[in-house]
């Protein structure tokens, strides 16, 4: 079995593993008292901005004033755009600093364009995004494909735009008239695909926002999937109008790949007081990384679920299987800040290469490794955790 290694270090001598974002005494979310979890020591380590570059237009609006508020300590650089961003974007160098820059570094911008996408899988739509990037650092995430050597949050501050938008197309959509694997009744939303809410709401009010408006809306759900657990968001009142996915994989894998990210018992451990704050709380089992005993380690985490998760969460709870896609590209980079993924990531004996729709090679199991392995973790699930219904798996 693979043994994974120390998390890198961010720059500043701080090892950001999970046990570095479980702080001992912090306590279930539920009884958290005091100030903001988002004023926190813990999350000053996860977002210790130093820089923050922004279009004009972004800086000056509300929500680009509210963020500016938040980090006054932080340096403000004016660029034309968000999207493309000398001497960050596309700098290899910047490689070295994948964990820092992704901490230190925030962007703002305008989104300009505003389009729901059919999805069928996760949700019914991929709403437009308030953000794109994380704070977080898993080593097989598709985001940073895209940007070139460098992954920081990216925040949309035109959310209202967005939620315009949003309400209009619901609207065109009226009552859900047959029930689906995304939900019975509502059309379903995901407002995260290239980022993380649960992180986003450590920066500013986007996600706040955007739980306020689905709340209003009868015939639709928010949904998002998150690796953080922000206490933050038990306040927000949803009515059971945004379903929160917590995903999940084997702690021994998170820790080798799931850097900056709330360890897994963690989120666990907060389904129970999500679900009693209003969300419908679902998991993903996600990404599922073969690897030796990766049979064994999932079984021991399914498990655990059975074990710690109250009935309630049970009754209610469902599951994406999502197996890993990785990218030679992507693979490139971790050799240059964390190679002992790539042990575990980049397997080509078991693995094939697929174009993309935007011409990148991405790499997934071949047909039958995955076939097989899907039918395993099946068969682990309902051995383990019978109650947990799989919407999909992929």
């Amino acid at each position: 079995m693979h043994h994974p290694s120390p998390t890198p270090d961010d720059g500043s001598g701080t090892l950001f593993g999970l046990d570095a974002l479980d702080p001992p005494g912090a306590g279930p979310a539920h009884v958290r008292q005091g100030p903001p979890f988002r004023d926190s020591a813990t999350a000053r380590r996860l977002l210790p901005v130093r820089e923050i570059y922004a279009e004009p237009a972004a800086a000056a609006s509300p929500r680009g004033r509210q963020i500016l508020a938040r980090f006054p300590g932080a340096r403000l650089i004016t660029v034309d755009s968000h999207w493309r961003i000398p001497g960050l974007h596309g700098n290899e160098g910047n490689v070295e600093r994948w964990v820092r820059v992704k901490g230190e570094t925030l962007v703002l911008g305008e989104r300009k364009t505003f389009t729901v996408r059919p999805n069928g899988r996760s949700a019914d739509w991929i709403a437009p995004g308030a953000s794109n990037g994380c704070a977080m650092a898993c080593a097989y995430c598709y985001v940073p494909r895209r940007k070139g050597y460098a992954n920081p949050v990216t925040v949309f501050t035109n959310i209202d735009r967005t939620i315009a938008h949003l309400a209009r197309h619901i609207a065109h959509q009226g009552p859900k008239t047959e029930p689906n694997q995304c939900d019975d009744t509502s059309w379903v939303y995901d407002v995260g695909e290239n980022g993380d809410a649960s992180v986003d709401a450590l920066i500013c009010d986007n996600t706040a926002d955007l739980v306020h408006a689905f709340r209003q809306w009868p015939t639709a759900k928010a949904s998002f999937a998150t690796k953080f657990v922000n206490p933050d968001l038990l306040a927000l009142d949803p009515r059971g109008r945004t379903r929160i996915r917590f995903s999940l994989m084997p702690p021994d894998d998170s820790r080798l790949l799931d850097l900056r990210t709330s360890p897994v018992a963690e989120r666990v451990r907060a389904a129970a007081d999500f679900l009693d704050a209003g969300y419908e709380v679902h998991f993903n089992l996600s990404p599922v990384v073969i690897r030796p005993g990766w049979e064994d380690a999932w079984a021991e985490l399914l498990t655990r679920l059975d074990d710690v998760l109250p009935e309630r969460v049970k009754r209610q709870a469902a599951a994406e299987v999502i197996m890993l896609t990785h990218n030679r590209d992507l693979h490139e980079v971790n050799l240059g800040w964390h190679p002992r993924a790539e042990d575990v990531l980049w397997r080509p004996e078991i693995q094939q290469a697929k174009r993309s729709e935007n011409g990148a090679v991405n790499v997934r199991y071949r047909n039958q490794v995955k076939a097989a392995a899907v039918d395993t973790l099946r068969g682990l699930v309902h051995r383990h955790t019978p109650w947990l219904r799989i919407r999909y798996a992929f």
